[in-house]
Order: structure tokens, then C-alpha cells, then sequence
């Protein structure tokens, strides 16, 4: 009996996932992941990060070969073919298709300094107003170090792509790329909505070497014979959506609307929002890219507004080992919770994991204001250690609100710092916003966002009707006074740290 499945991959720098979909019933058959220790990640020299694109396409087929076992799944019953990846990753191939040089992936730094030299040489006004952000440390700018580094290798690339773009390549044998990608890329001028010459000009990059683009929901290329035979998929089957791993996140919690947002807050921390007018931060506090749904032949705006908090997780990570360790996770929500909100004066400063982007690249440092030795002890301060976390989001939220997002709702998985009661109650208060927790990951949305480019789905809302909705989580209007109150003193201190 024939099956319809949808296959999403999800390229990670730790493991590549895969994921097989029932179409039909929007539940996840099965998925898998490899390595199943953390890929390695090579650093030549102190603040270097590459990976060898070989090593994801191997990977997507030891998970992709353990779901089909699994599922007993042919390739008959795979409709299409979804990829989410890491984003900002460079890679370079030949005419021959074949990769020059391991990719500079997301968390390489050895850019900075010719991103920081385009943007003071071209002018924050014109790179802000077409890019919507600075070049940064972005692919853009990591092409860039390859072409002055190491010269005779750039004059032999024929195309440069992104991470996910290298797998669709190894899936049909074509290369293209999308809208999305080449924003995050700082290669799309949206004031002129093509690739941004002038910033080719100014690196002195060929267009040429831009992949052909292509809607981010359709039919982008098909399964070769040569990869078909090589996965055991079916030669012809669609490769019909893929999107940077953030945007996708905010795909597989079905944020497609301006005002809704998408959160994680793992290590660090992420609020990717939507926003449906072009616009920026003057001071690139945030990131904004093209969301999946752009669509600027038709004025459909809709970018992705990416605010990252480096402090997060790990904060509460360092408290249990440090403040807390004779506790689990969830006795520390309990103690917590034993303290009144704002933690009777105590506030903690969550940034002492490097340089934040929303402090405009400052690193402040973690601290703890305002303790007193004779009325506070550690249940204050692993109280004050979320609520500054959860400030730390708000703050950055305050700049998606000043860029004109009028954030109403949140969606997040059910995980890591908003399985904390007080952590998602905190953050609803404050923020004013409804929080939406789901069950979902990566590369099951990107399988359903296969289905909607292939037609499967009609719309979003038709794919994500399935999305398993664990709880909603509103405001505590009662109390909300008392939790602004925290935050504008929280606001205070850390105005007095930066």
C-alpha cells in the first residue's frame, strides 16, 4: 500500500536530522539523527570554524537510511523533499560541482573585519537601507577573506552556496538558492529586490557566481538518477522548500504572520518575529532577513526580525552547578517560585557569555545588583537569574517594537528554559504577550514546508492544522504591575553597566 510521506533534513553543525512526515496526518513517522556525538568542527587558528559540506551529505544519508529501515518507507511514498541548515555558512564548488575548500560556517569570526570595513567604507545608510542590516560577519563577508586569503581558489569558484543549498545540489545535481538565503547571506538588495550589485561591486565578486533563485515554496529541482540510486529515494521526486535553520524554526511553530513570534532559549537565546514592513534597527541591534513567505514580486512583505541573546540557558546552567547543584532543573523552578516577583530587589544581569548584538556588540559581563546578605539567599538569586533572562528578551523585543512589529503572540517548543513555569509566566507578563507551546523540531517542518511548495498543502494553516498545542500561557494581569516594576529596575541597572 503506496504512503505518503514527506522527508525534511535539517543541517546542523552539531548533526544533520531527518525526518519522515505522514502527509496525511501531519505526525512524524520517524526521524533520526548523525553523528551521534557532536560533528566536529575544525579551528585552524582561534576563531576559525569550518566543516567539510561532505561530512553533511553523509550524515543525511546514515539518518535518512535509518528512518527508511525504520519505517520500511520506499522511495514511492516520499512526495517531496524539505531542507532546513545552518545559516551564514559559505561554500565554494568548481564548474565540476566540486567543493574547494570545507565551509565557513556560521560561528567563524574571521570575517568581521571586512564586513566592518563595507559597512564604514559604503555607508551605514545605503548598507542599512538595502541590506537591512550591517554586511557583518556574514557570507558576503566570509567570501570576501577567501578572495584576498587565498586568491588563486576564488578565481576557480563557480558558485558559491549555503549550507542547505549544498545539499539540494548533492540531492538533483543543480544549484540554486533562494530570496531568504541570499538575505542572510547580505547578497539581497530589497530596496531594489535583486542580488545587491553594489555590494558584489565593492568586494569585486562576479554575479555569475550567485545561484539561479528560486521560490522558496516550489518545485526548486528533483531527485538526479545518480542521487536517487544512491539514497534510494525515487529519481524525479521534488526538492520543494528549504530555509535557513532560524526562519524554519519559526516555519515549524507556524509563524508566517506579522506580530507573531517564534522563541527558543536554549545555550542562548533566539526571537526570530515577523515583521510586513521593510525596516531595520539604525544601531543593527537585530538581524532582519527575508522570512520564508517573502514575496517581493507580489509587495507581500515579510521579514524575519532575528534578535539573539548569547546569555541564556547557560546562565541557568551555571546557577544549578554553581548555586544549586544538589537540586534537578525542576526543584530549582519550585524554589524559585518561592520568592515574590522581582526577587525582593535582586537583578541579574544575564550577559557573561561574550559580546551581545543587542548591547551594539558591548560585552558587560554577567552580575548580581542589589543583594543583601541579611534578607536574600539562593532561591533569589536563581529567581532573579531567569527574570534577568527573560528582561534580557524583553529588552531586545522593545527594538522589533520600535522597528513597528506589534508582537501579540509567541510560539516555542516545549523545551529547555520554557519548560520553567516562572520563566514562560514571567516572560507573558512582561512582554504582554500570549505564549503558544508546541511540539515540533526542525526537520519535521521543513518536511511540511516540502508539502506546501509542492502543493500537498494548500496553505500553512492547511500543513500545521496537526501542530500539537502542549499549553497556552497569558499575561497575569493581577500581577503585571509588580513584574514591570522588575524590569524597569532591571532596565536601570543594566543602563548603568553599558
Amino acid at each position: 500500500m503506496s504512503r505518503n510521506y514527506l522527508l525534511g533534513f535539517d543541517v546542523g553543525s552539531s548533526s544533520v536530522k531527518a525526518s519522515l512526515v505522514d502527509a496525511d496526518t501531519g505526525v512524524c513517522a520517524a526521524d533520526a539523527f548523525f553523528p551521534e556525538k557532536e560533528a566536529p568542527i575544525m579551528a585552524v587558528k582561534t576563531g576559525w570554524a569550518e566543516q567539510d559540506p561532505q561530512m553533511w551529505w553523509d550524515n543525511a544519508k546514515l539518518a535518512l537510511r535509518k528512518i527508511m529501515t525504520e519505517t520500511s518507507a520506499t522511495g514511492d511514498d516520499i512526495k517531496a523533499i524539505g531542507i532546513s541548515y545552518q545559516m551564514h555558512g559559505l561554500v565554494c564548488v568548481d564548474k565540476d560541482q566540486q567543493v574547494l575548500r570545507p565551509s565557513i560556517i556560521w560561528c567563524d569570526s574571521r570575517a568581521v573585519p571586512y564586513g566592518e570595513r563595507a559597512f564604514k567604507e559604503l555607508g551605514a545608510d545605503l548598507c542599512l537601507s538595502h541590506l537591512l542590516n550591517s554586511p557583518g560577519n556574514f557570507t558576503a563577508a566570509k567570501l570576501a577573506w577567501v578572495k584576498e586569503n587565498e586568491p588563486e581558489l576564488f578565481e576557480r569558484i563557480d558558485k558559491i552556496m549555503l549550507p542547505g543549498d549544498y545539499i539540494a545540489m548533492k540531492l538533483s545535481g543543480e544549484i540554486n538558492t533562494t530570496v531568504s538565503g541570499l538575505s542572510e547571506g547580505m547578497f539581497w538588495d530589497f530596496k531594489e529586490n535583486r542580488p545587491a550589485q553594489f555590494l558584489l561591486d565593492y568586494f569585486g565578486f562576479s554575479a555569475s557566481q550567485i545561484a539561479d533563485i528560486v521560490p522558496t515554496f516550489s518545485i526548486q529541482s528533483e531527485v538526479s538518477k545518480s542521487a536517487a540510486e544512491e539514497l534510494g529515494l525515487k529519481a524525479g521526486t521534488p526538492i520543494s522548500y528549504r530555509a535557513g535553520d532560524q526562519p524554519n524554526n519559526a516555519l515549524s511553530l507556524n509563524v508566517f504572520n506579522p506580530g507573531e513570534i517564534a522563541s527558543t532559549a536554549g545555550t542562548s537565546g533566539v526571537v526570530y518575529g515577523v515583521l510586513g514592513d521593510v525596516n531595520y534597527d539604525p544601531k543593527s541591534r537585530v538581524n532582519t532577513f527575508a522570512h520564508v513567505n517573502h514575496q517581493p514580486s507580489s509587495n507581500s512583505t515579510r521579514l524575519g526580525v532575528l534578535l539573539c541573546i548569547n546569555g541564556t540557558g547557560i546562565l541557568n546552567a551555571w546557577t544549578h552547578r554553581n548555586i544549586a547543584p544538589d537540586l534537578s532543573y525542576a526543584e530549582m523552578n519550585e524554589l524559585a517560585a518561592t520568592v515574590p516577583i522581582g526577587s525582593e530587589g535582586v537583578s541579574i544581569i544575564p550577559f557573561g557569555n561574550g559580546a551581545e548584538r543587542v548591547l551594539e556588540n558591548k560585552e558587560v559581563g554577567c552580575s548580581i545588583n542589589g543583594l543583601s546578605f541579611n534578607k536574600h539567599n539562593r532561591a533569589h538569586i536563581v529567581r532573579a537569574a531567569q527574570e534577568g533572562i527573560v528582561f534580557s528578551f524583553c529588552y531586545g523585543m522593545e527594538v522589533m517594537q520600535q522597528m513597528g512589529m506589534d508582537i501579540h503572540k509567541i510560539h516555542a517548543g516545549k523545551a529547555n528554559m520554557f519548560l520553567s513555569p516562572l520563566f514562560r509566566d514571567t516572560l507573558a507578563s512582561v512582554s504582554g504577550a500570549t505564549i503558544e507551546l508546541f511540539e515540533t523540531d526542525g526537520a519535521a517542518g521543513a518536511a511540511k514546508g516540502a508539502g506546501i511548495g509542492c502543493g500537498f498543502y494548500k496553505d500553512h494553516n492547511e500543513a500545521f492544522a496537526t501542530l500539537k498545542r502542549l499549553a497556552v500561557i497569558e499575561a497575569d494581569v493581577a500581577h503585571r504591575d509588580e513584574y514591570l516594576a522588575a524590569y524597569e529596575r532591571w532596565k536601570t541597572v543594566l543602563a548603568k553597566s553599558i
